[in-house]
């Protein structure tokens, strides 16, 4: 079965940094596909929200949301199946649980950062970032 497993949250202050890791394990499905994965974001009485996501297969281009984009860096490494986001100039806001996620590309290769788009997600860690 298909397992991700987030790690690498916490608390920091404002303006500081983290780096979140997603091992990725049992994507045999997936083998000879194009998917993409990505992180999104949920804070207490808010709505899911995409973070980045990234082309594992293929390309490896990305894509941000406004919200984080020059601040954020989402990349991808093959051969240890692992995604990461590096998170700097971290703001109060965005504190949230962050979960990564694993879908598969729809027609003419698109992968939108829409949690409807993704079909596996982790269990999530916490970021917390303090004034």
């Amino acid at each position: 079965q298909v397992q991700l497993v987030e790690s690498g949250g916490g608390s920091v202050e404002a303006g500081g940094s983290l780096r979140l890791s997603c091992a990725v394990s049992g994507y045999v499905r997936y083998s000879g596909s194009l998917y993409c994965m990505g992180w999104f974001r949920q804070a207490p009485g808010k709505e899911r929200e995409g973070v980045a996501r990234i082309f594992f297969t293929g390309s490896g281009s990305t894509a941000y949301a406004d919200s984080v984009k020059g601040r954020f860096t989402i990349s991808r490494d093959n051969v240890k199946n692992t995604l990461y986001l590096q998170m700097n100039s971290l703001k109060p806001e965005d504190t949230a649980m962050y979960y990564c996620a694993a879908g598969r590309a729809r027609t003419f290769g698109v992968c939108q950062i829409i949690p409807d788009q993704y079909d596996y997600w982790g269990q999530g860690t916490q970021v917390t970032v303090s004034s």
